[in-house]
């Protein structure tokens, strides 16, 4: 038997569409997560929690804020929330 490839989550999709050089936009993000808009701004605020640094930028008038991440954290690629230490 093969395993079937590994599903992304939705963090994991939300993370790519704000890793994006034109990011996103909080409607665009709700359509293709299938999110209400009060949720995809929770979802913006648990990134920066947890230690993302998401920006909002106003591109012209008329148009809505578009948002996408400037860093992430340094244990973003870690699994477990476990970490090894030396105990000497």
């Amino acid at each position: 038997m093969t395993k079937s490839p590994k599903r992304k989550t939705k963090k994991e999709e939300l993370i790519q569409m704000l890793t994006r050089k034109a990011g996103a936009d909080v409607a665009m993000i709700s359509d293709k997560l299938g999110w209400q808009t009060h949720t995809t701004r929770a979802a913006l605020t648990g990134l920066r929690k947890a230690g993302y640094e998401v920006l909002g930028e106003k591109p012209s008038e008329g148009k809505p804020k578009r948002y996408r991440i400037a860093a992430t954290p340094a244990k973003a690629g870690k699994t477990s929330g476990v970490e090894a230490t030396d105990a000497r």
